[in-house]
């Protein structure tokens, strides 16, 4: 081959590769995001050794759960009321509502009805967040709604503060390491951004005032991704109108919390009209701690930490303006993963 044709073919390769290497890119990022190529939503089934399993990808007010191969309307009231629709034990219970194992045409749903008529007002609130943010990857499927109750897609792993017993289980081993547990971080990171982010505006995990409670929040998909579940409490703030907001209307201690969201006074006991109101940047200070609860102590963690280390410090300055942005602590864990898997 003489020179000419060598660098005549070095120059078709390199064209090839700039061209080819955007497609190959777009389609391994729509494989890792969980869509296939006809628009259906995947995801692995560790309990059937890692089998990929899809269900249609619906349009609003419609749902396909597993089990399902179409997308049907939302449930109604009739469909409460029908002989399909069968009420079983009860296994949450809060001031605000009662969660009970349901089942409907033999699929295992989840039916949330109201506890208090006292607190109604939160009661719909949730369910007008959860409407809202149908659609999202990062929200709970909701499956229908009827006066005073509505049904959602049944977890069978629960809480996401159940994720390290989890881990344990010989079908999770492939998970249980240093990159997937960052990987959670990523996830949680990833739905506080969207929340800080959303169509309906900046919003912020209130019920979050110590670790616990914050996992509780949220639930485990059978891949060990991870879904904002209750969101009876996620006001809205407002920067351009000055609007900010409370969690709740009792005083909060402890380290958990950020530090704008504890009593700022010495001189005289709490009083919620003297609070101080806050912003979304209460979400940041706490995610250092759900992220080292999820890295635990496997191998590679320390070092983990110790590359996040500054993004964490920043988080967790007393000051909410010198705090990082959701999607900055994101990028970063996005970052450090990748230096992993390379």
């Amino acid at each position: 081959m003489t020179i000419l044709e060598e660098a005549a073919q070095t120059s078709i390769t390199k064209i090839l590769i700039y061209l080819c290497l955007p497609l190959t890119v777009a389609v391994v990022f729509w494989y890792m995001i969980g869509f296939s190529e006809d628009n259906s939503i995947c995801h692995k089934n560790y309990d059937d050794g890692g089998k990929v399993v899809c269900h249609p990808a619906c349009p609003s007010r419609h749902f396909c759960i597993p089990g399902m191969t179409e997308c049907r309307p939302w449930l109604a009231c009739q469909d409460f009321q029908s002989v399909h629709f069968r009420v079983g034990k009860l296994i949450a219970k809060s001031a605000v509502k009662m969660v009970y194992q349901a089942e409907w045409k033999g699929h295992t749903i989840v039916l949330i009805s109201l506890a208090n008529s006292e607190y109604r007002k939160d009661f719909l609130h949730g369910l007008d967040m959860l409407t809202a943010f149908q659609g999202s990857q990062y929200v709970t499927q909701l499956l229908g709604s009827c006066d005073d109750s509505y049904v959602t897609e049944y977890h069978r792993l629960g809480s996401v503060k159940n994720v390290n017993r989890i881990l344990q289980m010989s079908q999770y081993k492939e998970l249980n390491n240093i990159q997937g547990r960052l990987g959670l971080c990523i996830n949680y990171a990833a739905i506080i951004n969207y929340f800080h982010t959303s169509p309906r505006g900046t919003r912020v995990m209130c019920d979050s005032n110590y670790l616990e409670k914050t996992l509780s929040q949220y639930l485990l998909h059978d891949d060990l991704s991870i879904v904002a579940n209750d969101l009876d409490a996620l006001p809205k703030i407002d920067r351009s109108t000055g609007l900010l907001i409370r969690c709740g209307h009792r005083q909060i201690y402890g380290d958990f919390p950020a530090p704008e969201q504890r009593w700022p006074y010495n001189d005289h006991n709490f009083t919620d009209l003297e609070m101080p109101p806050y912003d979304e940047k209460t979400d940041i200070w706490k995610i250092p701690d759900v992220c080292s609860f999820f890295l635990d102590d496997v191998p590679g963690s320390d070092g983990v930490r110790f590359h996040l280390f500054k993004i964490h410090r920043q988080c967790k300055e007393h000051s909410p303006d010198l705090r990082p942005t959701a999607k900055e602590v994101l990028e970063t864990y996005r970052e450090v993963h990748r230096k992993l898997v390379s």
